[in-house]
């Protein structure tokens, strides 16, 4: 059975993991993906916390054939690959976390457990991923798929409208909006008295 991994924060999850996690499925036949929700994530500070996550990307991914959510105790990908149990899946990441990848912690270490799978949007300057692909894609470690449908979004984004309290449509599945309104995320602190 292919099975993909999809990780991160998702603080908040919005539409361009959607459209990721979409063309991996579809490009690399993928029946099951693993959306894993970083409770402590080694490389950034979150705003939300892990609970408050992992009940977003269930909400994201609830209508997406295949997907389980779930919460992922390891703050990076080596330790998260490390007992096996992954060997052999396709772990799912963008295009500008491929350029990124030779400053992950254990780099190699993470490639002797998995294959990346880096989507890639058009117009995204494949210059940036020649080194990585040179360094690391040897025996077929690494492969790239297209996004035809590339949404232009990041979580950032998301956080800084629903501090301003703006609406959140086209950026977020809608079921994520309601529950960033329902749970108060994302909102300015009150004002000291």
């Amino acid at each position: 059975m292919t099975v993909g991994v999809l990780g991160g924060a998702f603080d908040p999850p919005h539409e361009g993991h959607l459209a990721l996690a979409r063309a991996a499925i579809g490009a690399l036949a993928l029946k099951r993906l693993l959306v894993l929700v970083a409770d402590r994530p080694g490389h950034r500070d979150v705003d939300a916390g892990a609970p408050a996550r992992l009940r977003l990307a269930q909400a994201a991914f609830v209508d997406l054939p295949g997907a389980e959510v779930s919460l992922d105790g390891h703050a990076f990908t080596h330790e998260l690959v490390a007992d096996g149990r992954l060997d052999g899946a396709w772990f799912v990441l963008g295009a500008d976390q491929l350029a990124a990848f030779p400053s992950w912690r254990e780099p190699d270490r993470v490639l002797e457990h998995v294959r990346l799978a880096a989507g890639t949007r058009p117009g995204y300057p494949r210059e940036l991923l020649e080194p990585v692909l040179e360094r690391f894609g040897a025996g077929g470690r690494i492969v790239l798929f297209d996004l035809p449908e590339p949404v232009d979004v990041s979580s950032r984004e998301v956080r800084r409208r629903a501090r301003l309290g703006e609406p959140l449509d086209g950026l977020v599945p809608p079921g994520v909006a309601a529950l960033v309104c329902e749970l108060g995320l994302y909102a300015p602190p009150p004002p000291l008295d």
